[in-house]
């Protein structure tokens, strides 16, 4: 098989509507636009949410709570995950990023106490819970929070 050779499946690919091409395409004359109106013009149409002069449904519809604008997101890893990492070896945001532990930083790295950690390992972050900090303390490790 060569590159000129690939082909669609069939009824992958759909051809366009040919529109105001003569009456016998069934889309001639007005282009299936119909006669006059809005909507016949050309950069006629409505506004996407337009009801015809009704108030919209965003609009009566009641409004509840808000965005916190300021909220701080934190990609968050857990004890359990640090047991990926080598005994004694120092857990960095840039370590994680790289290894593709975390995706994102967003607005840093929190550390969460969910399972256990199996040996010593020094991590550095940007918060960590009470739980998580006791427990890598408690297996001989250091953190450092930035």
């Amino acid at each position: 098989m060569k590159l000129h050779e690939l082909k669609y499946n069939e009824g992958a690919r759909k051809s366009t509507k040919r529109l105001g091409r003569g009456q016998g395409s069934g889309q001639g004359k007005t282009a299936g636009k119909g006669h006059k109106g809005q909507n016949a013009r050309s950069g006629g149409g409505v506004a996407i949410g337009f009801e015809g002069g009704q108030t919209p449904i965003y609009k009566r519809i009641p409004k509840r709570g808000f965005t916190n604008f300021t909220r701080k997101e934190y990609a968050i890893i857990n004890l359990s995950t640090l047991n990926n990492f080598a005994e004694g070896s120092d857990v960095t945001p840039e370590l994680l990023k790289e290894m593709g532990v975390v995706k994102k930083e967003l607005s840093g790295i929190k550390v969460l106490g969910d399972g256990t950690l199996d040996h010593k390992v020094n991590v550095t972050c940007h918060k960590i819970s009470a739980s998580a900090k006791a427990a890598i303390e408690k297996a001989g490790g250091k953190v450092e929070v930035l």
